[in-house]
This record gives structure tokens, C-alpha cells and sequence, in this order.
């Protein structure tokens, strides 16, 4: 008697909490719409890749936010830090393998979802707008990618990250710029880790946000292209 009294007084304060909202931005239509709203036939594994690759980037929020509690961004502290988070932390070597293959994962579902929109000309109007912002969000995931691969400040990744430099550095014109901006120098150094790390954790994250927010939004107001 007294379970099914508390689990009565648990129901209506949810209740509650939900008017209390629903009443301030109707949720409830909202979320009504969301739930109900049809799927068309020719919808099929396909169209399953931007889903995942979203997946993807919220498993890669919340590993990301859990990995910086510990990370040191300096040229000193980065690796011995990743090394802290996985022989020390409870769960550091699932949580760091885990944004470490979500990340690969991503960029490969990524390309896919670009690939199926390419080939069933999903880019035709009205959707030309969504497929830009598609693109420019390919280019930030590999972004994200590129940046933090030279966080943990192996040999692997410092490398990785000189051949990336000098790369930018190619660019006709601003090139010399580009790389003088992305080392913080003339070669990499604890300014080089810092203006990754803010790109990584900062830049990088509020971009791809604001352009899933409008990705979403106009896939919403379009709907799902139709075959060709």
C-alpha cells in the first residue's frame, strides 16, 4: 500500500514537472510531432549514416568532456596525462579508446551520408543550403580529427602534426600565416598544444553545433529527398 501511495505521489510530481514546462514552451506538441511524424517508404539502411555519424559526435561530447577533466595541455604534462587517465582512472582505457574509435568511426560515416546524398542528388532545391552546411560539416569533423590528434603528444602525433603544418604552409599567399598562426611559432611548442586544445574543446564544438542546429532544422522543414 504505501509503495503504490509513494509511486502515486512520484507520478504526479513528474506530471507536474511536465506541465510546469509544457507550459512554458509546449513541449508536449512538440514532442507529439516529433514522434509521429512519418517516415517515407523509400527510406531505407541508407539513410541510416547521418544518424549514426550524430551518434558519433554525442559519443564524442560526453568521452571528450570526461577525458579534459584530466588532460594537461602543455608539451610536458599531455602524454604522461593520457597515461594517468588510462592506468589510473576507473574505465580511462574504455573511455579514451572509446573517443578514439568514435572519432575514426565518425569521420567514416560522415563520408558515407555524403557519398548516398552525392549519388541520390539529395543537393537538388531546395536543399542546395543543407547540403553546403553537410559539407562545411564534413571539413569540421576532420578538423576535429586533424586537432586532436596531436593532444596526446606522442612521436605519433607530433609528426602527424608537422606534416600538417607544413602542408597549410603550401598555400599560396597565406600559407606562411596559416602555419604561423596554427604553431603559435616557428615550431611546435606548448603554444601550438594550447591553440589545438582551444580549437579542439572550444572552436570546433560551438561551429559544428550551431550548424547541426540549422542541418536538422532544414532537413525538418524539407523533409527526406526523394529518390532519383
Amino acid at each position: 500500500m504505501a509503495g503504490a501511495e509513494g509511486n502515486g505521489i512520484m507520478k504526479r510530481m513528474w506530471t507536474g514537472v511536465g506541465d510546469f514546462f509544457d507550459e512554458r514552451f509546449d513541449m508536449r506538441r512538440v514532442i507529439k510531432e516529433f514522434a509521429e511524424h512519418n517516415v517515407p517508404d523509400h527510406v531505407n539502411w541508407l539513410y541510416c549514416f547521418g544518424g549514426i555519424t550524430f551518434l558519433c559526435f554525442l559519443i564524442q561530447l560526453v568521452t571528450g568532456i570526461l577525458l579534459a577533466f584530466y588532460y594537461q595541455p602543455t608539451m610536458d604534462q599531455a602524454y604522461s596525462s593520457i597515461l594517468h587517465i588510462m592506468d589510473d582512472m576507473p574505465f580511462g582505457v574504455f573511455i579514451r579508446s572509446l573517443h578514439a574509435w568514435t572519432a575514426n568511426i565518425m569521420i567514416l560515416m560522415v563520408i558515407l551520408h555524403m557519398l548516398r546524398v552525392f549519388f541520390h542528388a539529395a543537393y537538388r532545391p531546395p536543399r542546395e543550403l543543407n547540403w553546403l552546411t553537410g559539407v562545411l560539416l564534413f571539413f569540421i569533423t576532420v578538423t576535429f580529427g586533424f586537432s586532436g590528434y596531436l593532444l596526446p603528444m606522442n612521436q605519433l602525433s607530433y609528426w602527424a602534426t608537422k606534416v600538417g603544418s607544413e602542408i597549410s604552409a603550401s598555400m599560396p599567399f597565406i600559407g606562411p600565416s596559416i602555419q604561423a598562426f596554427l604553431l603559435g611559432g616557428a615550431k611546435i611548442a606548448d603554444a601550438t598544444l594550447t591553440r589545438f586544445y582551444a580549437i579542439h574543446v572550444v572552436i570546433l564544438p560551438v561551429t559544428i553545433t550551431i550548424l547541426l542546429g540549422l542541418h536538422f532544422l532544414m532537413v525538418r522543414k524539407q523533409g527526406i529527398a526523394d529518390p532519383l
